[in-house]
């Protein structure tokens, strides 16, 4: 018997896998390649909301486990996925200049950013009035990340290309049954597909749909993350992912002429130089009204378990949300009220 099945293996699903492994736990991860949001992330870590000057709750903590996180499995699998540099916000005013130093003036804002004004000129951008650093900032490679897991956790045995059939779990006072396959437990780490899955469809999983673009300037000197209305993150090559954009209608994954006129316009109130657009991705993100993710064990059934809600962060809550829901499963450890779905589901 498996200690766990884990349908989907996006950001959530992978990171609760690795976790079971790292802590020697038997797993079978399927998925069916219907959701693709993980897939198209930016895969940006950074900790603070730079539209607010807010923190991200619970950053600093999740930074150290993400770090390890990654860590751990660029040595486990021998691939590069992590890749530490800086992101800078442009600033258009002096007004914005003195809001930054406002906000690093905070205790809680202080470790992540820099007192130090940036002047760099880049080459493709004007910046008369220079650049903000945000400290402890990166990206993930998440294509890499997920495609090259799933070859590792093929090469184990340990997963399975499968669209998962709701009718066939069966549910039993110490394991579940699906098929071939006992497990003690279940988890069901499905991104927006969690709207056909009867155990937790009637949790509030909005999804917001994204657009981003690759581009390529070979006019653009950048080696830095540069943080605006947009993201641009350097590729090499001369290319750059741009992104994102923000739908709350349209839950599809189908790029928009929509949505690049969007992007497009951002673009070019920030370079200054020639781009052409290698290609169009959109996915829609798992994202909850109350931007806190949706972790935990179904109401009626304590071996059917949900990780989910990750939205526009899943690179820096994909392994605390796994670690938290692995710790409450196995050592009794209780989820925060703040991500647990009781706060959905608890019944008066």
């Amino acid at each position: 018997m498996l200690d766990y099945l884990i349908v989907g293996a996006g950001l959530a699903g992978i990171s609760f896998a690795e976790t079971a492994l790292q802590n020697n736990k038997t797993i079978m991860v399927m998925d069916n390649h219907s959701q693709n949001s993980s897939v198209v992330a930016a895969g940006l870590y950074n900790p603070v909301i730079l539209k607010r000057f807010s923190q991200v709750s619970k950053a600093q903590e999740q930074l150290i486990l993400a770090n390890e996180f990654y860590d751990a499995i660029e040595k486990k699998i021998s691939i590069k996925i992590d890749y530490k540099i800086p992101i800078l916000r442009k600033f258009f005013s002096v007004e914005e200049q003195n809001n930054w130093f406002a906000a690093s003036d905070k205790p809680n804002l202080a470790p992540f950013l820099s007192l130090d004004l940036i002047s760099r000129k880049y080459q493709g951008i004007s910046s008369p009035f220079g650049y903000g650093e945000v400290l402890q900032t990166g990206y993930v490679d998440t294509a890499t990340l997920l495609e090259e897991y799933k070859k590792y956790l093929t090469s184990k045995n340990q997963y399975r290309e499968h669209s998962f059939d709701y009718d066939s779990l069966e549910i039993n006072e110490d394991f579940i049954q699906y098929k071939d396959i006992q497990a003690r437990h279940i988890i069901f780490a499905e991104g927006f597909g969690m709207h056909s899955n009867p155990y937790f469809r009637d949790l509030p999983l909005d999804g917001t749909k994204g657009e981003l673009l690759i581009i390529k300037a070979p006019k653009l000197d950048l080696d830095v993350i540069l943080n605006t209305s947009v993201f641009i993150l350097p590729l090499g090559n001369h290319l750059f992912k741009v992104g994102a954009t923000y739908n709350w209608e349209d839950k599809t994954s189908v790029p928009t002429e929509e949505g690049k006129a969007e992007l497009l316009e951002r673009i070019n109130e920030i370079l200054d130089c020639d781009f052409e657009i290698i290609s169009h991705f959109a996915g829609v993100r798992p994202t909850v009204k109350d931007r806190q993710p949706l972790v935990g064990t179904h109401p009626d059934y304590e071996r059917i378990h949900l990780l989910n809600g990750l939205g526009t962060r899943g690179v820096m809550l994909g392994p605390a949300m796994a670690k938290a829901l692995f710790d409450k499963i196995e050592k009794g450890i209780p989820l925060g009220k703040e991500i647990n779905i009781e706060r959905f589901t608890k019944k008066n």
